[in-house]
């Protein structure tokens, strides 16, 4: 199976000035693509050539593992967004992030929480549980929480390639911001 760079669902000015057309130049036509030409020279002639992303994630190590996650990761992250600002979640995303985290505003708090605080590179996820409940986790590097039978819902890319040229090293401000571009009505989709 060869793997493609998947297309934005939206111009690569859109998310501005949250994220650059810069960013979006680097961030995916770069560091994505890169993940993705990688991955295709890595699984030829291995287990994995005829796998899905999901199953490689699953079952594979080392740079196939961290290759097919990087590209599967990014496409969340990039599907996650819109350029339609002022979005809020509502119906049953709501009504389970005001169940398990209280309020919409402690969701977010604890999520910027866990993404400003991954030390280094990673992710931070909201993940729906085998028992239907949300959580917040993150992840370093390449790491999925689909591996530990999560399944994610939502997440924020703390790679520095992520906010660099726009937020420099102010993590924080990147995430505050990321907020803004939330596809709340994607990100219900994605519940079970």
């Amino acid at each position: 199976m060869t793997f493609q760079l998947p297309s934005l669902p939206y111009a690569p000015d859109a998310l501005e000035p949250v994220i650059s057309s810069r960013t979006i130049e680097f961030h995916y036509g770069k560091h994505h693509q890169t993940y993705v030409t990688k991955l295709n020279g890595l699984v030829p002639g291995t287990d994995f050539e005829n796998s899905t992303l999901e199953q490689i994630i699953m079952k594979a190590e080392g740079g196939i593992f961290n290759n097919a996650a990087q590209v599967w990761n990014h496409t969340f992250y990039w599907e996650g967004f819109s350029a339609k600002r002022g979005t809020a979640p509502a119906g049953k995303l709501l009504e389970m992030i005001n169940r398990d985290f209280g309020t919409v505003e402690t969701f977010m708090t604890k999520f910027n929480e866990a993404a400003v605080n991954q030390f280094g590179s990673g992710w931070a996820w909201l993940v729906q549980k085998n028992d239907g409940t949300l959580g917040i986790v993150s992840t370093g590097n390449a790491a999925n929480p689909m591996r530990d039978g999560l399944k994610p819902i939502l997440t924020c890319d703390v790679w520095e390639h992520a906010y660099y040229l726009d937020f420099q090293n102010r993590r924080p401000d990147y995430v505050n911001a990321f907020w803004q571009l939330v596809d709340w009505d994607c990100i219900a989709k994605r519940i079970g």
